[in-house]
């Protein structure tokens, strides 16, 4: 069987990533800039729009857009090497990003030549504190900004402020003359800059020449992961820098970050939440999952040759995509009147409590159908029967499939600590009460809830009932891991 439909993980292919990406309206507005922080699930797409943006640098630059990883978009994160020395305090970790990002904008104004007579104001500075050398990578940017920001919180700590050396005009304790408080005047005449001016400078040269950059940052659920605490901080103060550098108008931050990690950031509540503005949750209807199947299903040749397949014509129109969709698949996975459609069957069980669909399983799961049909014929069983490339069989074991690797590398990888309860579940009915999970778990009443409520969090149940008699609900998507049965718990 020639036909493939890709990875499950944007950052493994980039390549065919632009040929069968599905443009939806999210994406069209953040193409045009209109936003600046994109959440979503994890497997909701986040990713794949920050490879195309990446992909796309050349495409934006002639528009007048530099587009700046902040963080590597394959390989080893740069954000990583703090998770061992990381940042004291929600401070700390607000001027580190401020100084880095700036170091980020710095480079690009030396890179492209922009207006050199503003910019010169913004890279001398820089390159006489050590913190902008010719050549650097990210990493290094990164450990250039904490030594420098640890260096000048830590002689603003020992001296209650700045204090200059009348012999050399210098901070003491620190290498160079940036800082993150307004200087006094006697500060300014001895050459003392603020961060934020230097970035108001940048702002100018940038508007001066006609371009804007695009400080684009991803994979911060990856980089922060060892520590919620670590993590708290780090995005609070990122999202405090966000807010500072909307004032100006060349420069933007573009952040792509998971929807339950900015629940758990404001769960304790974050003032700042209200004034980002310029934001979306990326969410899948039907329409545009069928869609990307599609548009990964036609992107084989064989498949168009096999049947006859006019692209432009099939991409076009709804109704022709589901036409093909019914020639691949069978009509309904369990046959009878009252069984759902094979689309609608792959939506119901690729998606979590949350009930919310995401691209990622759904690829999985026709990349898995595609392993167990070849298994199925490598064995000589029956091709399956009219123009179908599956069979039901195929797609009903690509399920298990899906459920082990959704169970094992995402939910139990995540949340280890929820393991052992999760596994006490195993061959259970798919509806709980308190009660039954109380017996279950042998926890009592209060424990009981805070963890089937910390389980509804997490997506692993849905959560059903009303407030005064909550049910808990097993997706789908983890039933066969776990061997459970249909029906409610007594």
């Amino acid at each position: 069987m020639a036909t493939t439909f890709g990875q499950t993980v944007a950052e493994q292919e980039v390549a065919d990533l632009t040929s069968y990406f599905v443009e939806t309206d999210e994406w069209r507005r953040i193409y045009a800039g209109d936003i600046d922080v994109v959440y979503g699930a994890k497997g909701a797409g986040k990713s794949a729009i920050y490879t195309l943006l990446h992909s796309r640098v050349s495409e934006l630059f002639d528009r007048g857009v530099i587009a700046i990883a902040a963080e590597n978009p394959r390989g080893t994160l740069v954000f990583e090497g703090l998770v061992a020395d990381p940042p004291t305090s929600e401070t700390e970790f607000r001027n580190l990003w401020k100084l880095y990002l700036l170091l980020l904008v710095a480079q690009a104004l030396r890179d492209y030549e922009i207006a050199p007579a503003i910019s010169k104001a913004v890279i001398q500075p820089l390159e006489v504190a050590n913190l902008l050398p010719k050549v650097s990578s990210l990493g290094g940017l990164l450990r250039s900004a904490l030594e420098y920001v640890r260096s000048l919180m830590s002689a603003e700590s020992v001296e209650g402020g700045i204090k200059i050396d009348p012999a050399t005009s210098l901070p003491v304790g620190v290498s160079g003359k940036i800082t993150f408080r307004e200087p006094t005047g006697d500060q300014q005449k001895a050459g003392l800059v603020s961060a934020d001016r230097l970035l108001a400078i940048a702002d100018g040269a940038l508007q001066e020449a006609g371009v804007c950059i695009w400080l684009l940052l991803d994979r911060l659920d990856v980089a922060f992961a060892e520590s919620l605490d670590l993590e708290s901080n780090a995005l609070r103060a990122l999202f405090r820098v966000y807010l500072d550098l909307a004032a100006f108008d060349s420069i933007s931050l573009k952040i792509f970050l998971r929807t339950d990690i900015w629940d758990q950031i404001t769960k304790e509540g974050f003032r700042e939440a209200s004034h980002i503005t310029k934001r979306v949750t990326l969410s899948w209807k039907s329409a545009s999952l069928l869609n990307l199947v599609i548009r990964r299903a036609i992107h084989n040749l064989a498949l168009r040759q096999y049947y006859g397949v006019n692209e432009a014509a099939v991409l076009a129109s709804t109704e022709q995509q589901r036409e093909l969709f019914y020639k691949i698949f069978p009509d309904q996975v369990d046959a009878g009147l009252r069984k759902p459609e094979t689309l609608d069957w792959m939506l119901n069980r690729t998606c979590d409590g949350t009930t919310r669909n995401a691209p990622r399983e759904l690829i999985q799961l026709l990349s898995a159908s595609r392993d167990e049909q070849l298994k199925r014929l490598e064995l000589g069983s029956e091709e399956p029967p009219n123009q179908w490339l599956f069979d039901r069989t195929s797609l009903k074991e690509a399920l298990i499939v899906v459920s082990r690797v959704r169970f094992d590398q995402t939910l139990c990888a995540e949340f280890p600590n929820l393991k052992p309860r999760l596994l006490q579940l195993k061959g259970e009915k798919t509806l709980q009460t308190s009660d039954t999970l109380s017996k279950i778990w042998d926890m009592d009443e209060k424990s009981t809830a805070e963890l089937a409520n910390r389980l509804v969090e997490v997506g692993f149940f849905e959560l059903r009932g009303s407030k005064e008699a909550p049910e808990f609900w097993v997706p789908f998507l983890y039933r066969s891991v776990l061997d459970m049965v249909q029906g409610a718990a007594e």
